[in-house]
């Protein structure tokens, strides 16, 4: 596996497998390719980095981050679905720690109540749940 940094460059790329991610984990983003490709080149210019994760130059995930004052609020971590539960993920995780996150103590991430998948991961990889955001619709008035 080979690990690199993205640049705005990159964005469309990134764009496609976030909108798989938006998929994948049931969010109710409905932006299409171009806005997240933008979404992603800004982001990229500005306080948030990439990794792209390749084989043989085909990318096989990424993940979105940005340094805090005391911790790495990781955004985004998508893997393929072809390439899923062969540790790409985790194997990933372990290179972000020692080549781009250090030196942070700490990595925070937001998982989606409903993305059963993610969360049974990322248990798996030893987080645990510090806070929970909750939400109301405003009330239908008449």
């Amino acid at each position: 596996m080979h690990y690199r940094f993205a640049s705005p460059e990159d964005s469309e790329q990134l764009a496609q497998m976030n909108l798989r991610l938006i998929v994948d984990e049931g969010h109710r983003n409905l932006m299409d390719i171009p806005q997240l490709s933008e979404r992603m080149a800004s982001w990229l210019k500005g306080e948030y980095q990439a990794v792209l994760f390749e084989e043989d130059k085909t990318p096989v995930g990424y993940a979105l981050f940005r340094h805090e004052p005391k911790y790495v609020y990781l955004r985004q971590l998508f893997v393929v679905p072809e390439r899923r539960r062969q540790g790409v993920a985790s194997n990933a995780l372990y290179w972000l720690w020692e080549n781009a996150w250090q030196p942070a103590p700490r990595l925070r991430i937001d998982v989606l109540v409903g993305n059963d998948a993610g969360r049974a991961f990322w248990r798996s990889a030893g987080f645990t749940e510090y806070c929970i955001t909750m939400e109301a619709s405003a009330p239908v008035t008449s």
